[in-house]
């Protein structure tokens, strides 16, 4: 396999989609796969850093990554990140359908979100330690 250069890499279509069929939703849902700085910017969302402490922030867990994944033909995201609090409002079971499509696409197992929040020794209350 010969070496790529720079501007193969840069221009490579890596951004692989699904379509979910939403019966809840009255049809399809395009998901794509996320950019790396989208990636990183949702695996820091999961951490909240608080007083010194940190603790894994699972709220509207699944609406998040959604409003991150679900785009247009174009491959325009549907929802800005505001709109994650709508998108959590909507039926669970159609948007675990989808959630499960883009941790898919994106190869998050449920091992890869604990590893994302592991590395903090619990307190005495179940919390995370400090980072301080």
């Amino acid at each position: 396999m010969a070496l790529l250069t720079k501007d193969e890499i840069l221009a490579a279509d890596d951004l692989p989609t699904e379509d979910v069929e939403v019966p809840e939703w009255g049809g399809t849902v395009r998901v794509r796969t996320l950019t790396g700085a989208e990636r990183d910017r949702f695996e820091e969302s999961i951490t909240q850093v608080k007083g010194g402490s940190v603790k894994t922030n699972y709220a509207n867990l699944r609406a998040r990554l959604v409003a991150l994944c679900a785009v247009d033909e174009q491959g325009r995201r549907l929802f800005s990140d505001a709109d994650a609090a709508a998108l959590g409002r909507k039926s669970a079971a159609a948007l675990d359908r989808v959630f499960i499509a883009a941790r898919r696409l994106n190869g998050m197992s449920d091992a890869d979100i604990e590893e994302m929040t592991s590395g903090f020794p619990e307190t005495e209350d179940g919390g995370a330690s400090s980072i301080d």
